[in-house]
């Protein structure tokens, strides 16, 4: 974002949805959608348009519940986007927030089934266990009816999300048939170019840099690798030493030929995992890596005390820190560089990140809604090139005005270039409500735009994924829900491997030595194996070769 932040770690942070005003990919070999309205896209006969649900008709309420703990939807109407669709397509949404204990508040409505009439959360076993309760309403119908998320998803990312029932249960957000994410290195231009603009290509010029921040600017972090905890920058270093990288870290396992196999005893692993704990024993990262706050580290970033920043996605940060410090001193603010990577390795096939062609999370639709037909007409015109352009760049008449010949592409106004800040003001209030964000349309139709304007006029982050961060997220489509069940007998020892190696990276940092990071690796790979760790290197192996079986048929 590619990511959970899990995705990559994915993960996510409530401006991490603005990521996502990066968007993600560049694509163009998606087919143009046809242009919204009564088009009919399921094949059916013209009356069957006739009955579908027309948006803005009659005023449209539903509530909505974010699954996360770090989540809270913002006042609905409070921005300039979702108070002109209240006012134009009459929709109202009430959010139910999780209180900071989203797993207790989930289990709460399930057992009372007291449920919200849609719920946004990760893929996997939260969306299998509200399924198989039959709480959620099956989509198939509508997918079939209404015409942007089909077009634009494509049958092999619609398949990939079907439950074993074979039905469709979930709307993914930020889906993609391209390349797309934002992982990678910000790096401070001001003090950059204060230390004369030295070479910043591999690991030991990186090592040499952070030593040399270090060493002339005693306040600055040398590197900042946002929340260590969810993996974030460190997994960022460890594709440094991997060519192809497809996040290994976040499935826990690596693969070797046809089988996946322990990350313990993984060369590779093992090596980021000594390099990094050296960068950590010698302060050149922050010491309070694995404890600090987003608040924390944003503050540090806007205020240009950090010399490289890493993260699944920097962009989010970093962008709006570069327009404030650039407003004030031309010579401050943040660009990105190429990934860094181990001397010997093809730099080209270095990928800091990773995306998947089913994006970041899912949209569902209870059956606690009264019209699930008339929420998922309003979430497929919000997955739409209209919806999308009203939460991306507001309401028509301010960043945009009208379309293209194509019919659905904006026409960005004057204002887009003159009021950078305005624009990124408004997208990080309104991206915490684009719940099934369209990759394809949204980087396409900014990277078009973008492309016709000088370097220095151009959108911070666009500039950036066209230069260096889309060509360097590698599609890691084939290690999406590998996860099982949390109450099987791999699900339990999913969630032992898990807390086990959460402790181990953490004992990591803190390793004295080379040969202590290595003593620590050999005892979590003997406990991982008394906990079941090759039972269930046998189950994601299993679902892992099924993906690929479901990709090819794809092709």
């Amino acid at each position: 974002m590619t990511v959970r932040r899990s995705m990559l770690t994915v993960i996510v942070t409530v401006v991490t949805a603005v990521t996502f005003l990066a968007g993600c990919t560049g694509g163009n070999n998606a087919e143009p959608p046809v242009k919204s309205g009564n088009t009919n896209q399921g094949g059916n006969e013209p009356k069957a348009a006739a009955s579908m649900y027309e948006l803005g008709k009659e005023p449209l309420e539903f509530s909505f519940y974010g699954h996360y703990d770090w989540y809270t939807m913002p006042n609905w109407g409070d921005d300039a986007s979702s108070k002109w669709v209240i006012e134009n397509k009459k929709v109202n949404i009430t959010a139910v927030h999780s209180g900071g204990a989203a797993k207790q508040k989930l289990n709460t409505m399930i057992a009372t089934n007291e449920l919200p009439d849609t719920i946004w959360l990760d893929r996997g076993a939260d969306v299998e266990k509200l399924r198989q309760a039959g709480m959620l309403v099956p989509l198939d119908e509508y997918i079939d009816k209404y015409p942007n998320l089909k077009k634009w998803m494509g049958e092999a990312a619609i398949n990939m999300l079907r439950s074993e029932d074979g039905k469709l249960y979930q709307i993914p957000n930020w889906y993609t048939s391209q390349p797309n994410g934002n992982s990678g290195y910000v790096v401070n231009k001001k003090i950059y170019e204060e230390l004369g603009s030295p070479k910043l290509e591999t690991t030991d010029d990186l090592y040499t840099y952070l030593k040399l921040v270090s060493s002339k600017y005693p306040d600055v972090t040398p590197f900042e690798p946002h929340l260590a905890k969810d993996g974030q920058g460190l997994n960022v270093l460890y594709s440094a030493f991997l060519e192809n990288n497809k996040s290994f870290p976040s499935i826990h396992a690596v693969p070797s030929g046809d089988q996946l196999v322990s990350i313990f005893t993984d060369p590779v692993f093992r090596e980021s995992m000594q390099y990094t704990a050296k960068l950590f024993r010698e302060k050149l990262i922050t010491q309070d890596a694995m404890t600090q706050t987003l608040d924390q580290v944003r503050e540090k970033v806007m205020t240009g005390r950090v010399a490289v920043f890493a993260s699944a996605s920097p962009t989010d940060f970093a962008m709006p820190a570069h327009t404030e410090l650039n407003a004030k001193d031309p010579k401050a603010g943040y660009f990105m560089i190429w990934p860094i990577h181990k001397e010997g390795l093809d730099k080209n096939r270095i990928f800091p990140g990773t995306y998947n062609q089913l994006g970041w999370n899912v949209m569902t639709i209870t059956q606690a809604a009264k019209n699930p037909e008339a929420i998922f007409a309003f979430i497929d015109w919000l997955s739409g090139p209209e919806g999308q352009s009203v939460n991306m760049w507001g309401p028509p008449g301010l960043y945009w005005e009208g379309v293209e010949a194509d019919g659905y592409t904006p026409k960005f106004t004057d204002k887009y270039v003159s009021d950078a800040a305005g624009l990124t003001k408004l997208q990080t209030a309104a991206l915490n409500w684009n719940w099934v964000g369209n990759t394809v349309f949204v980087d396409r139709t900014k990277a078009k735009f973008e492309s016709t304007l000088p370097p220095e006029k151009q959108n911070w982050a666009t500039r950036w994924q066209n230069e260096i961060t889309w060509k360097t997220q590698s599609d890691a489509t084939e290690f999406v829900n590998l996860d099982p069940m949390p109450e099987s007998e791999e699900g339990i020892i999913r969630q032992r491997i898990e807390d086990l190696y959460l402790e181990t990276r953490a004992k990591v940092l803190f390793a004295k030595t080379d040969e202590e990071v290595l003593s620590i690796l050999d005892k979590a790979e003997k406990d991982a194996q008394a906990a079941g760790y090759g039972k269930l290197l046998a189950y994601k192996t299993e679902k892992w070769q099924a993906n690929l079986k479901k990709l090819a048929v794809g092709k």
